[in-house]
């Protein structure tokens, strides 16, 4: 009879020498094949990508990230799927987990808690924990509508929720923080793209948004038990709307 709890681990990647190794020494005991989707990555993403015996598939960048997370996903063989970013860490916790859930017939998919790194510590508040994440599902079952930056996976069926913790070391530094905030920013300009710069939306996404955004992470979440941390954060997440604005109306202002 065949084993109906064989394990893919797939992964979308662009320039990660520095997470990849980390990321894939975790899982690579508990899997029966790892797939890396490379956007022509310059540095060595492949190289050490291949040493854990990784089959790569290399494609063009693209501005939506997860239509390549879904390139690799299509190309799983596996019974259940374990969709990881190279800067993740399966926790050991977790990862025992991950080897009972595979034995279930009750779910299709599994819920995953996120623990996110940023700049100095993992954020606890803010709504950043716990910050549930779908990336294990079966195959066939999951996939990503890749249309939006911050979306998760589509599960059809039954769906759990694991108890441990994903680690994501996503901003170690403030600088790479700001490469992902210009990424992020310039997506949500394509996304407003239909909305007409006036004095109403200027007051709205360069006052009333941010303050909003600001105010929602940073008190009603208490994204101050985070310290230093924690604000910077709630001050960065409300600043990403006008600057996407400002990149919108200097957009219309080109055409």
């Amino acid at each position: 009879m065949k084993n109906k709890n064989t394990l893919s681990i797939v992964l979308a990647t662009r320039n990660e020498e520095v997470n990849i190794g980390r990321c894939l020494d975790a899982i690579k005991s508990i899997a029966d094949e790892i797939i890396v989707c490379d956007e022509a990555s310059s540095d060595r993403t492949v190289e050490i990508s291949k040493i854990y015996g990784a089959k790569i598939i290399h494609t063009r960048h693209q501005p939506n990230f997860h239509l390549t997370k879904n390139i690799a996903i299509d190309a799983a063989t596996c019974d259940w799927i374990l969709q990881l970013d190279a800067d993740e860490v399966v926790s050991p916790e977790l990862k025992l987990e991950i080897i009972q859930s595979l034995k279930t017939k009750d779910y299709n998919g599994y819920w995953l808690n996120r623990r996110n790194w940023f700049l100095y510590r993992f954020l606890t508040k803010g709504g950043q924990y716990p910050d549930p994440t779908l990336r294990l599902y079966r195959r066939g079952y999951g996939r990503l509508p890749a249309k939006d930056v911050h979306e998760q996976a589509v599960v059809k069926g039954e769906i759990g929720h694991l108890k441990n913790d994903l680690l994501h070391y996503r901003d170690t530094t403030f600088e790479k923080y700001l490469e992902g905030f210009n990424r992020y920013s310039s997506l949500i300009a394509t996304q407003l793209q239909n909305i007409r710069v006036n004095l109403f939306t200027a007051v709205k996404y360069l006052i009333f948004k941010p303050g909003f955004v600001f105010l929602n992470i940073y008190i009603r979440h208490k994204g101050f038990v985070d310290g230093k941390a924690g604000f910077v954060f709630a001050l960065y997440s409300g600043l990403i709307w006008p600057v996407a604005f400002i990149k919108l109306w200097q957009s219309q202002l080109s055409k």
